[in-house]
């Protein structure tokens, strides 16, 4: 166990330097993502499976997330063209190293309390309700509060919903999209039709 406890420390300390070292942020975030899923692991090896579970858990669906959304909104879809990942070297190699001795400095000077009693019967159950036992309602309002955020957020990044395509009784058959270099509200006929300019004359409209 000790073995697979300094592999799965080596593997996240070496997967979250990786992540500054690539020049993409498709790489930086599946970087990101094994780091986090060692740490979990490692939480699962000092038998502390609720909270390794959650980690995995909430690191998956975090960093997949966080994918589809650099790929919505970057202006390098894909995250995988060269890209300075690192900027304020000076800054960050200061603040960085300044949280860490406090951080090493935190964990050899602070007298750290002696156990007391026996392990409860159920750890998982003592833990969420020391975390969530009087705020329960508050976590479930914000629970509904974030799956709103998500579906706003979605709703938002649609440039054209259903009722702008099939109408507001969503009984038109046909779509209305856009064709090639047309606008975004009119089908190909009533473009045409608005100008003049843009495809062939009607023959009627000739002879008349």
């Amino acid at each position: 166990m000790a073995v697979a406890f300094w592999i799965l420390a080596v593997v996240s300390v070496a997967a979250g330097i990786v992540v500054f070292v690539v020049d993409s942020m498709a790489r930086a975030t599946f970087a990101l993502l094994a780091s986090l899923l060692a740490v979990g692991a490692a939480f699962l090896l000092i038998d502390l499976e609720y909270l390794g579970v959650l980690i995995i858990l909430m690191m998956v669906m975090e960093m997949l997330i966080m994918a589809v959304f650099m790929i919505m909104y970057m202006m390098n879809p894909a995250g995988l063209m060269p890209m300075k990942m690192v900027h304020n070297n000076r800054g960050a190699v200061i603040i960085s190293g300044a949280v860490f001795v406090l951080l090493t400095a935190g964990i050899f000077l602070t007298s750290w309390p002696q156990r007391r009693g026996e392990p409860p019967a159920d750890p998982t159950r003592e833990l969420g309700m020391a975390i969530m036992g009087s705020k329960m309602l508050v976590m479930m309002v914000i629970g509904v509060a974030i799956l709103a955020t998500m579906i706003s957020t979605v709703v938002l990044a649609t440039h054209r919903g259903r009722y702008d395509r099939y109408g507001e009784d969503l009984k038109r058959r046909r779509p209305l999209d856009p064709g090639p270099g047309q606008g975004p509200g009119l089908p190909a006929a009533e473009h045409h039709h608005g100008h003049g300019s843009c495809g062939s004359p009607d023959p009627r409209e000739e002879s008349g």
